[in-house]
């Protein structure tokens, strides 16, 4: 039978399995870096990419996981074989593991450590919404300041995303997008924003997680002859652009309607919205970026 799998301790287990103690500060203190990585048809998509950024937040983070980067792939790619399930999303973590002594508060003495699991591939935007059209709603809470929490470090410290996500329910919003504390717009809980105005696409750029789905937008703008740039957004730029969609790795890309419940543009899913979510997918099965599962296996 097929199921999330997870890799704790040394040992591949159920996931429903994998357990940490409740004093780690990996838990009490939100001490932890992650990424987050898909396959389809058994393909890895940017393992490298994604080993990279999860390799620069440890080492912001001054956490050390006890595995090299091949030794990682491994792992990420046994996780995956696993489950049984060839389209998945695999989230690996760099843990501040447990205080040498429990009376301690020196992150320093901690034993730190590595998470994985795997499960099947799911979207952070429901997919018959991303596929429809979303109403996503510029919410009044802010994102944390890139001074206090550097967004480009892949980090569980969500209490303004998850603030903003229940404060566009309220309002709703299937989803929420932030703006930072002097109103420009970041990211949502999970995706970041891109708008086209006149053939030309936006993204925004400072405050936020610089995504991998991001980085591939760009290439696939730029294999069709798109004009895309990163630059300061405001919310009023999004509520005029001609389209939107979001992009996260788990999901890849979401059609946006309407903003704050308002149509955005003709109130559809967008042509060019639409021709950059087939290429994506059409080069992932045909194997572009992508890395066999079973290349990896020991």
């Amino acid at each position: 039978m097929s199921e999330p799998i997870a890799f704790i301790n040394e040992e591949f287990v159920p996931a429903h399995e994998a357990k940490i103690p409740i004093l780690e500060p990996t838990f009490t203190k939100s001490d932890v870096v992650y990424d987050t990585i898909s396959s389809t048809d058994n393909l890895i998509f940017r393992l490298d990419d994604h080993l990279d950024r999860f390799e620069n937040s440890c080492d912001s983070m001054q956490i050390n996981p006890p595995y090299n980067r091949k030794e990682i792939a491994t792992i990420i790619a046994t996780c995956a074989d696993k489950t049984g399930y060839e389209d998945t999303c695999i989230t690996i973590m760099g843990t501040r593991g447990p205080y040498k002594d429990i009376t301690s508060r020196d992150p320093r003495t901690c034993q730190n450590g590595l998470i994985a699991v795997a499960m099947p591939y799911y979207y952070v935007i429901p997919k018959e919404k991303a596929q429809k059209g979303v109403n996503l709603s510029i919410v009044d809470n802010k994102r944390v300041p890139s001074e206090s929490v550097d967004a480009r470090i892949k980090n569980f410290n969500w209490m303004d995303l998850t603030r903003g996500l229940l404060e566009a329910y309220d309002k709703g919003g299937d989803s929420a997008i932030l703006c930072t504390p002097d109103g420009k717009v970041s990211e949502g809980p999970g995706f970041n924003i891109w708008l086209a105005k006149d053939g030309h696409l936006k993204t925004p750029k400072g405050n936020l997680l610089e995504g991998i789905t991001r980085k591939t937008i760009f290439e696939l703008a730029s294999e069709i002859g798109l004009n895309a740039t990163e630059t300061e957004v405001y919310p009023e730029e999004l509520r005029e652009a001609d389209e939107a969609f979001t992009s996260t790795t788990a999901g890849a890309i979401a059609a946006v309607v309407e903003i704050d419940g308002k149509p955005l543009g003709n109130g559809a899913p967008g042509l060019l919205t639409g021709r950059l979510n087939d290429l994506y997918w059409n080069k992932r099965k045909d194997g572009w970026h992508g890395t066999p599962v079973k290349s990896l296996l020991t």
